[in-house]
């Protein structure tokens, strides 16, 4: 059987990888703790599920227009209005297959081949990929932790190129644990203005912010900043609804035809049931939502402290999204086991296999030294796995 190239370039998830494994591990009989997949631990809102069922039971099975059906993309025009202070009409609004779905989508429908993509580290293990499957060439744009991870305005202005088309922007971040504060964004935002570079605002995590951080869309930033960005967002991670995969994109209306145009020979409309559940999701009123970020801001200061109490390890205080980015390249060099640790891969590989935990090394982030945890999960076993980290460091 014939694979094409264009299949062979792209490597598995990295994070899908790590979940599988323990998923396998577990199988055999084995106790792994699992700091691996970004899902919620918590279960969809009732109200969602009686939403779908509901339309289920009414017959709402067949296929609905590509961009989603209008009481959705009217909803999602509303929610944006009101909590982003962003005026797109429902034309302006198309539901996607998850936010995924929403990336792939919108960089198929405005990069073209050679098309340099603007890229700050750590990123989403699918933006590279996904630029490349578009035929654009991703420009990585280096960060640290002095930075707190963030590029600035003067590493941004010196990565624009003749060839740039686009910066992707993910903020909350995954797997940085960060958010752009709206001065930091703004800074971006004034580089950009009299370019032609696009903007893609991947915003799923705006829900999930702490202490005294402050979300802003980029696209709110400026009129100018509003033209030329496509706001991604879905309730995969908000409302515990990974499964369902109902994303959504908003911008300017030639790019949202594009991607409307694509997606009707791709997928067709987002299964139809569903988006009566994110209907009822993007309607709520209830403190669902906030009672979840609660309980993740609680985790995020209980997992940091615990992993910044373990020598050689570095952990910023997570300021948005479920995951924390340690630094543990302290213990590159040294032997566990049989194995000896060069890089987060050697890392992620034996902590896994001798101490039965479960976390995703930083290299498919672009950051070699770190490794990401998700803190998506019980403090019980926040604090089993960091105990089993801690001795089989020590």
């Amino acid at each position: 059987m014939k694979i094409s190239q264009r299949a062979q370039a792209v490597p598995p998830s990295a994070t899908i990888a790590v979940s599988s494994r323990a998923k396998e591990m577990r199988a055999q009989g084995l106790e792994v703790v699992s700091f691996g997949a970004g899902e919620p631990d918590f279960d969809t809102p009732q109200f969602v599920k009686d939403a779908a069922i509901e339309a289920l039971q009414k017959g709402k099975t067949g296929y609905t227009a590509t961009p989603g059906i209008p009481e959705l993309r009217a909803a999602i025009a509303d929610k944006l209005r009101r909590e982003n202070g962003l005026d797109y009409t429902p034309d302006q609004v198309i539901v996607n297959i998850g936010a995924k779905h929403s990336i792939y989508e919108a960089l198929q429908a405005v990069i073209d081949p050679g098309d340099e993509v603007i890229l700050p580290r750590p990123y989403w293990v699918t933006y590279p990929e996904a630029i490349r499957l578009a035929g654009g060439v991703p420009r990585m744009v280096e960060t640290d932790e002095a930075a707190g991870y963030k590029m600035s305005a003067d590493q941004l202005a010196a990565a624009l190129t003749d060839k740039t088309a686009l910066l992707i922007l993910n903020s909350p971040n995954n797997p940085g644990g960060f958010a752009y504060d709206p001065d930091e964004l703004a800074a971006l935002a004034k580089v950009l203005e009299g370019t032609a570079v696009m903007v893609i605002s991947d915003e799923i995590y705006e829900k999930l912010v702490y202490g005294d951080t402050r979300f802003i869309s980029f696209a709110a930033l400026s009129e100018d900043a509003f033209g030329r960005t496509l706001t991604v967002n879905g309730l995969s991670k908000a409302y515990a609804m990974t499964g369902w995969r109902v994303g959504y994109t908003a911008g300017p209306i030639e790019a949202i035809k594009a991607m409307a145009r694509l997606q009707s020979h791709m997928t067709q409309n987002c299964v139809t049931f569903v988006q009566y559940g994110a209907l009822a999701a993007m309607r709520d009123t209830s403190d669902t939502v906030e009672t979840m970020r609660r309980q993740f801001e609680k985790r995020a200061a209980f997992i940091a402290e615990r992993l910044n109490a373990i020598k050689g390890v570095r952990c910023p205080l997570p300021t948005g999204a479920f995951y924390v980015f340690p630094d543990v390249s302290a213990h590159y060099g040294r032997t566990f086991g049989d194995v000896t640790v060069r890089n987060s891969l050697d890392f992620a590989g034996a902590l896994l296999e001798q101490a039965h935990v479960a976390l995703v090394p930083g290299d498919p982030f672009g950051c070699p030294k770190n490794v990401r945890l998700s803190f998506a999960c019980s403090m019980e076993q926040i604090a089993e796995g960091t105990d089993r980290i801690r001795k089989w460091l020590s």
